[in-house]
C-alpha cells in the first residue's frame, strides 16, 4: 500500500496577485508529494495543466518528483517542508505566493504509519507521529491555506483531504491511525463550513487498497474476524483520475466525499 491509502481551481482560473493572469496557470501545493500518492497526484495534477508545488521532508524525492515531470518539470517547485512545523508551513506557502502569486489548491496528502499493535503494545512515539503528521500538519497547512485563500485575488480556493476507509470504519488493531483519520474528516466537516464566506471549499477523497508503487506485493490485512487475508487492489491511476476529477470542479461545485477502493474489498462492516 501506498501513503495516505489504506495501507480548480481560482476563482478566475489561471489569475495571479492583484488579479492579473498568472503565467504558469492555477497553482496547487501537494504535501507528501516525495512518494506515494503524493508524487502520483502531483504527476497527475500537472498532466492536467497545473502547476504544482511538492512538500515534503526530502529535498531529493522532491526533486525526483520533479524529474519525473519531464516537459512539465518548469510546473513543479519542490519546497522541502516539515509539515509538523508552523514556521515551515507558514514559509511553503509564503515560497508559493512569492512565485506564482496565489493558491488555488492545497491537497493535503502527507501521512504517516505505524505498525498494527493492540492499544497495549502502542508507542506512545508511534501516536504521536501519526497524530501529529496527519492532524497537526493538516491543520497548519489548511490554516495558511485560508491565509492565502481568504485574501487573494480573485478570493477562494479549495482543499482536499486525504482521508481513508479508516475515517469511517477501522481495521483491528490500528489505534492511532484511525483516530487520525477519524479527525480528518472532522476538519474537513469543519472547513467545507468556515470556508463558505471566503469562497473556499474543502472536500475528502478516501481511497482503499493501491497497488504498490514499487512493484512488490499487497501484503495480507488483517480482517475483522482476525483471520489474514490479501485483498484486492487497485491501480493507482484510479485515485488520481478521481483526485483531478474533485480539484477540476468549478468555483460554485464541490464533490464533498469520495470513497474509491476496489469492489471486492472488505469496506461496509470490513466484511
Amino acid at each position: 500500500m501506498t501513503a495516505g491509502a489504506e495501507s480548480t481551481d481560482a476563482v478566475t482560473a489561471g489569475a495571479g496577485a492583484g488579479g492579473a493572469p498568472a503565467p504558469h496557470g492555477r497553482v496547487a501545493i501537494v504535501t507528501g508529494g516525495g512518494s506515494g500518492l503524493g508524487r502520483a497526484s502531483a504527476l497527475a495534477l500537472l498532466a492536467a495543466g497545473w502547476t504544482v508545488a511538492v512538500a515534503g521532508r526530502r529535498k531529493d524525492a522532491l526533486e525526483e518528483t520533479a524529474a519525473l515531470a519531464g516537459p512539465g518539470a518548469a510546473r513543479v517547485l519542490p519546497v522541502p517542508t516539515d509539515i509538523r512545523s508552523p514556521e515551515e508551513v507558514a514559509r511553503l506557502f509564503d515560497t508559493v505566493l512569492d512565485r506564482y502569486g496565489r493558491v488555488d489548491l492545497l491537497f493535503n496528502n502527507a501521512g504517516a504509519a505505524a505498525p498494527r499493535r493492540p492499544i497495549t503494545e502502542t508507542p506512545f512515539e508511534d501516536w504521536n507521529r501519526v497524530l501529529d503528521t496527519i492532524v497537526t500538519g493538516g491543520f497548519l497547512c489548511a490554516r495558511e491555506a485560508f491565509r492565502v485563500m481568504s485574501t487573494q485575488t480573485p478570493q477562494g480556493g479549495r482543499i482536499i483531504n486525504n482521508g481513508a476507509p479508516s475515517a469511517y470504519v477501522p481495521r483491528p488493531n490500528s489505534i492511532a491511525y484511525t483516530a487520525a483519520k477519524h479527525a480528518v474528516l472532522g476538519l474537513t466537516k469543519v472547513l467545507a463550513l468556515d470556508g463558505r464566506a471566503y469562497g473556499i471549499s474543502c472536500g475528502q477523497i478516501d481511497v482503499g487498497n493501491v497497488t504498490p508503487v514499487d512493484g512488490g506485493p499487497q501484503p495480507a490485512a488483517m480482517q475483522a474476524d482476525r483471520t489474514m487475508a490479501v485483498e484486492a487492489t487497485i491501480p493507482v491511476d484510479r485515485f488520481t483520475e478521481a483526485l483531478v476529477l474533485m480539484a477540476s470542479q468549478p468555483p460554485d461545485t464541490t464533490i464533498q466525499s469520495l470513497v474509491v477502493l476496489p469492489t471486492t474489498m472488505p469496506f461496509v462492516g470490513r466484511g
